[in-house]
């Protein structure tokens, strides 16, 4: 199962095992469970902490426990947890052992105060990179209190359950038997949904700030880059966030940051984030932005109010909020979203094996999802507004060499169909003779661009038609004090490597701002 340069790294790992644990496996004749018993054997032999002990008689099979020796502390996975899982498995076994996890004692100390019994089940996918996430979450809180346990299950391998719970998005969470969350959560987003005071009480704590020289709004690229720049200059720096990372952590694979040939989305934020910590900068995660009321003077201060309730003042803003997928806006698309209407093709892509999906988009996003799909599933139909893709060339002739993929042009999706519980079918209407055609499918991969995450600012800066922030050379909005950088804005072209500069150019101009103003103004803000 693991080559030797992956044996001789883990080998390394398994040094830092502080307690010895054992692999209790459930198994049955079938190659997953040949394939996991061979992948339990060969980790077993790189540690002399971690033994494989007699047959366990879990209902899923294959699975494995990971258990503390002596102890009820343990985690379990369901399947083989190769792939972007592969990480979630070291973790697991390290923090099962002994091992501290990186967390703040203050979320430690409220993961163990949780009362109550809590059975944690997970569903992912081998190539989603949003699932890990929730995995090594839900493992580590299941090694810091007993009373709860969790499973992580590989949809691919128990495909009659995921029918059976209707799960058609991943990563996906139940808890006691029922829906807990979908999506990419970690251990603070988890808390906050089991604990309905931890909101409340961290929305306390920012409100209590001091005012920040400079407040970045968002946590993406542009954002990032522009606290590090902030901070660098030796001035009060914070970020609030509604996740560190934004869009970037559903980017499956990124080929042309330069100087890196090749990383993922994932990745490149755990480095994003691990490079402003470097840095003296306040990051409040898990902060929504709601409203912003700029200064009534030049040099005064701008307020920041939070969902949460919470305020934070500060001498100049960036407004680094990016943007989300772009919905279809027909009827029917809300009610089955994870019911069939996906965004993420790498993260559901293996839900849907065998079946027929459709993939709405013509674009390099929409072309890329047509082609990784029609690996996985029996058909996909690519459909796009305009009369011809839009996609690179060598995309599109990847995409007319694939016999189970069909492209219609000129059209238009007007509604997806479902039976209640799951999509059936979706209508689209010829825009050559405006004639309705119905589709019979079980997913819907969405990929038609993005839209700037800025409603909240429509009174606060001026906008432009489509919903961008609109800005100046300089990274300036309408407002003085205020800029922005990123996907939200004017800026063309969305690239992580623009909006890394963009946030470094606004951060250069807020603190060229600050240091221009006149000494009476900066005294009374």
């Amino acid at each position: 199962m693991l080559d030797q340069n992956l044996k001789t790294q883990l080998k390394g790992y398994l040094a830092n095992i502080r307690q010895p644990i054992e692999l209790v496996a459930s198994a049955n004749d079938s190659t997953k469970s040949r394939e996991m018993l061979e992948l339990l054997d060969e980790i077993a032999a790189l540690s002399d902490q971690v033994s494989v002990v007699g047959a366990d008689d879990d209902q899923r099979r294959p699975s494995f426990l990971i258990r503390r020796v002596g102890t009820d502390i343990g985690v379990r996975f369901a399947g083989v947890p190769m792939g972007h899982e592969f990480t979630s498995l070291v973790l697991a076994l390290l923090q099962v052992g002994g091992h501290p996890p990186k967390l703040s004692q203050e979320v430690i100390e409220q993961v163990q105060a949780l009362d109550g019994d809590y059975q944690f089940e997970s569903y992912f996918s081998l190539t989603c990179q949003n699932c890990p996430d929730v995995v090594q979450a839900l493992n580590l809180m299941s090694v810091l209190n007993p009373r709860i346990r969790h499973v992580a299950i590989e949809g691919g391998a128990f495909q009659d359950e995921v029918e059976a719970r209707q799960i058609m998005s991943v990563p996906a969470i139940f808890l006691n038997g029922q829906p807990f969350a979908q999506g990419r959560m970690d251990v603070e987003q988890i808390l906050a949904k089991l604990d309905t005071g931890a909101v409340a009480r961290t929305a306390e704590k920012i409100s209590a700030k001091e005012p920040f020289e400079v407040l970045v709004v968002g946590g993406g690229p542009a954002g990032a880059a522009a606290a590090i720049y902030a901070a660098r200059k030796g001035i009060r720096t914070g970020i609030a966030t509604e996740r560190f990372g934004g869009q970037v952590l559903d980017t499956m694979s990124i080929e042309n940051f330069i100087s890196v040939p090749h990383t993922e989305g994932p990745k490149l934020v755990a480095q994003l984030e691990q490079h402003v910590g470097d840095y003296d900068v306040d990051v409040m995660n898990l902060q929504k932005a709601a409203k912003l009321v700029p200064a009534s003077q030049e040099g005064g201060l701008h307020e920041v109010t939070l969902e949460s309730g919470a305020t934070l003042k500060a001498r100049t803003v960036i407004l680094s909020t990016g943007a989300r997928w772009r919905q279809m806006n027909v009827p029917g698309e809300d009610a089955y979203r994870n019911k069939g209407v996906t965004y993420c093709p790498h993260c559901d892509g293996p839900l849907f094996k065998g079946k027929r999906v459709a993939v709405i988009g013509g674009g390099n996003s929409g072309v890329e999802a047509a082609i990784d799909l029609a690996g996985i599933v029996a058909h996909v139909t690519l459909i796009e507004f305009d009369r011809e893709l839009r996609a690179d060339a060598v995309l599109q002739r990847k995409l007319a060499s694939l016999p189970n993929v069909k492209v219609i042009t000129s059209a238009l999706t007007t509604e997806v169909k479902g039976d209640g519980s799951k999509v059936t079918s979706l209508t689209y209407k010829d825009r050559n003779n405006d004639t309705l055609h119905e589709i019979e499918l079980e997913g819907i991969f969405v990929q038609i661009g993005l839209v700037p995450n800025t409603e909240w600012l429509k009174d606060a800066v001026a906008l432009s038609n489509r919903g961008e922030i609109e800005i100046d050379h300089r990274g300036e909005t309408s407002r003085p004090g205020i800029f922005a950088a990123g996907d939200c804005t004017t800026v063309p072209y969305k690239q992580i490597v623009i909006a890394m500069g963009e946030g470094s150019k606004a951060s250069l101009s807020a603190f060229d701002y600050l240091i221009r103003l006149p000494a009476d103004l900066a005294e009374a803000a």
